[in-house]
């Protein structure tokens, strides 16, 4: 069962995997403090947190529990967000999620959205599983709106890593 959407494209973004080399574009990610205003317990320097990000990727793509994905913008080549399926434990029930983050100078234009709908499709079509879930923050409207745009209902509130989460599911 593969997880990533590499070689995936939609009307504007192409999908690939996540390359060592990203590390510079996708920094500014988290040198911009709204980023990562919601979630508690990320490293405060930027570079740290990214390097952690970046590490985890990895890791991920190593041990098949799916991953971010590149998003690539058609129209530019240019590295503008993060989107993937990722198996994640959530109240000891194995899950598999979309996740989503967009450099925020790309924010509010819909891509977050687009990238969210491929992936529901790209698991529906391959049966990946029976439903997704996103994991949001329960004060990130922005991220609850992708959530809403891809069909997801809120599920329930829990905890995940420490932080207040909503979880939003769609059945496949």
């Amino acid at each position: 069962m593969d997880l990533l959407l590499e070689g995936e494209n939609t009307e504007r973004l192409v999908f690939r995997k996540v390359l060592p080399s990203d590390f510079d574009t996708w920094l500014p990610f988290h040198e911009d403090k709204r980023s990562s205003e919601f979630w508690k317990g990320l490293p405060s320097d930027p570079k740290i947190a990214c390097r952690q990000q970046f590490d985890h990727i990895f890791e991920r793509y190593e041990n098949g529990l799916g991953g971010m994905n590149a998003l690539i913008l058609k129209s530019t080549g240019d590295l503008i967000g993060l989107c993937g399926l990722l198996k994640q434990n959530v109240d000891n029930i194995e899950e598999l999620e979309i996740g989503y983050s967009i450099l925020p100078k790309y924010w509010k234009q819909g891509y977050a959205s687009e990238a969210a709908k491929k992936c529901r499709m790209h698991a529906r079509n391959n049966r990946l599983a029976p439903s997704l879930i996103s994991i949001i923050h329960i004060d990130n409207i922005p991220s609850q709106r992708v959530a809403m745009n891809n069909g997801m209902h809120l599920e329930k509130i829990t905890t995940y890593h420490n932080n207040p989460v909503y979880i939003f599911r769609v059945q496949l």
